[in-house]
C-alpha cells in the first residue's frame, strides 16, 4: 500500500510526461506555467489511494487521476482572472494571466479542460469521461452561485468543491472495477471528505462559514464532517489506512 507522498510522487512524474496536443503550440509553456506550481494534487492522491484500496491498478488509474488535476488546475486559472476573483499571485507567484496575458489564461484554462476530458476518453468505460465531464458542470455551476451572491453556502460548496472530490472517489471506483450496488458508501465518504476540506479551507482564510459562524462552531463542523467521513471508512471490507490519513492531514490544518 502506498503513502500519499508517494502517490503524489507518481502523479506528479505521469504530469511532466503528458503530450499536449501539438495544435496548442507555444500556449503549451501557459499550461506547465499553472500545472507544475506546486499544488497538493489532493484530487489525484484522493483518486489513487481509493483505487489502491480497491484493489485496482495505480499506473492504469493515473490517466483519470490526472484528469482531475487538470480540471482543477482549469478552474483556478480561469478563478484568477479579473473577470472573477482579479487574484494576481497564486501559490505564491504570479497567476496566469500576470505573466502570459488574459487571452492565453483564458485558453489555457479551456485547453486544460479539453485535455483532461481526453484523458478520461482514454477507458473503455465511457462512464469514466462521462463523471469527469458532470462533475466539472457542477463545479462551474457552483462557480456561477458564487460570483452572483448566492446565499445557499451549503450548495455553493456542494457543488464547486465537492462535486471533483466526489468524483474522485468515483473515478477510482470505476478504474478499479467496483460494482455500481458497492459504491454508495465510498461515494458518501467523498462527499464527506469534500465537505470536510472546504471547511478547513473556510477556517484558514476567515471566510465562508467561518465568516458567518463563531469559530467554536465552524470547529465543531471540521471534527463532524472529519468524525463522518472515517465512520464510511469504517464500514468498508478495505484497507482506508492512507484514506484515513488523508482526512488526519486535512483536519490537522487546522491546529
Amino acid at each position: 500500500m502506498r503513502q500519499a507522498e508517494e502517490l503524489r510522487d507518481a502523479v506528479d512524474a505521469y504530469l511532466r510526461s503528458l503530450m499536449f496536443a501539438s495544435e496548442l503550440g507555444q500556449l503549451e509553456k501557459a499550461l506547465r506555467y499553472s500545472l507544475e506550481s506546486g499544488g497538493k494534487r489532493i484530487r489525484p492522491v484522493l483518486c489513487l489511494a481509493v483505487v489502491e484500496a480497491a484493489g485496482g491498478d495505480v499506473e492504469h488509474a493515473l490517466p483519470a487521476a490526472s484528469a482531475l488535476e487538470l480540471v482543477h488546475t482549469f478552474s483556478l486559472v480561469h478563478d484568477d482572472l479579473p473577470a472573477l476573483d482579479d487574484d494576481p499571485e497564486r501559490r505564491g507567484r504570479p497567476s496566469s494571466h500576470v505573466v502570459f496575458g488574459e487571452g492565453a489564461a483564458l485558453l489555457a484554462g479551456d485547453a486544460f479542460l479539453a485535455e483532461a476530458v481526453r484523458l478520461g476518453l482514454r477507458y473503455d468505460d465511457p462512464r469514466i469521461a462521462r463523471e469527469l465531464v458532470e462533475a466539472t458542470l457542477g463545479m462551474i455551476g457552483g462557480q456561477y452561485r458564487d460570483i452572483t451572491g448566492d446565499d445557499d453556502l451549503t450548495e455553493l460548496h456542494r457543488l464547486k468543491t465537492g462535486r471533483l472530490f466526489v468524483a474522485s472517489v468515483g473515478l477510482g471506483l470505476r478504474v478499479a472495477g467496483v460494482a455500481e450496488r458497492d459504491q454508495a458508501r465510498w461515494r458518501a465518504f467523498g462527499s464527506e471528505f469534500g465537505l470536510l476540506f472546504q471547511i478547513v479551507d473556510d477556517i484558514l482564510d476567515g471566510d465562508g462559514l467561518a465568516g458567518r459562524l463563531p469559530s467554536e462552531d465552524v470547529m465543531r463542523l471540521a471534527d463532524s464532517s472529519a468524525a463522518r467521513a472515517r465512520k464510511q471508512l469504517e464500514g468498508l471490507d478495505a484497507n482506508t489506512s492512507v484514506l484515513r490519513a488523508l482526512v488526519d492531514a486535512v483536519t490537522f490544518r487546522t491546529a
